[in-house]
């Protein structure tokens, strides 16, 4: 698939021409699938009754997540939940995210909550992008969700990568045998991990605005991936919620 970097583009020129400096979840998974990374089927819900009728229409297990300009951190404000199974559980949730915002993060905005189908389990990674001072444009991958603070197995190369290069980046970390079917598990789709590499390192050297770029965790399956949370930060972003 073609990088849309044109629609891109305009989605980050729409935050910034709102003095945004962080896109809405629901702005960064809708620009990952752009350019062609896959995201789960999600819907933007404001009301119980709405976040009820998507979740009804996409089939349980759903996960609700906190949208809001303010919040980078959604998990640390109990703006996450995953595994519901029925309607009342949405109402329930919904309810407890919101209570939550409003004693951890009292003054941010409340833009929505995402809600989309809980996908499967699998080996997760991370890939990422940061505009260096120095160095400019730079990509990182690493095993993804706790591991990726607890182990810090993580690889690193200055944009543009190129195909060989995300091989190396893959195959250099010290968890790179948990993707090649390690004592008889599955081997893992690499080529679809490869791909994505490339793509966010095309993104990330095209659109100067883009200061930062994580997806973490990416489920990787045996054939394909999907990136579940995607944050794109843009110039002069604070660091922590309000």
């Amino acid at each position: 698939m073609k990088i849309e970097l044109k629609k891109a583009s305009e989605v980050i020129r729409n935050a910034l021409s709102m003095e945004r400096h962080l896109l809405l979840e629901s702005e960064a998974m809708a620009l990952m699938a752009m350019i062609g990374i896959s995201v789960p089927t999600f819907q933007l819900a404001t009301s119980i009754e709405e976040a009820q009728k998507i979740a009804d229409a996409l089939g349980y297990p759903i996960v609700l997540k906190v949208v809001s300009p303010d919040i980078i951190h959604k998990s640390d404000v109990g703006g996450v939940k995953l595994d519901i199974a029925d309607s009342d559980q949405i109402s329930e949730k919904f309810k407890e995210i919101q209570e939550s915002i409003k004693e951890k993060a009292p003054n941010a905005r409340f833009s929505g909550i995402i809600v989309h189908k809980m996908v499967p389990s699998s080996t997760e990674v991370v890939i990422g992008g940061v505009r260096d001072r120095q160095f400019g444009p730079a990509v990182m991958f690493g095993l993804g969700g706790i591991f990726v603070e607890l182990l810090k197995d993580t690889s690193f190369r200055i944009a543009p990568v190129t195909k060989d290069d995300a091989l190396e980046m893959v195959q250099e970390i010290r968890g790179y045998p948990l993707l090649d079917g390690y004592r008889g598990s599955p081997k893992l789709d690499v080529e679809a991990i490869l791909d994505a590499i490339v793509r966010i390192s095309e993104l990330i050297e095209a659109i100067k605005e883009i200061d930062q770029i994580d997806l973490n965790p990416i489920m990787v399956y045996q054939s394909g991936l999907v990136a579940v949370s995607a944050r794109i930060i843009l110039p002069h972003t604070k660091e922590s919620e309000r």
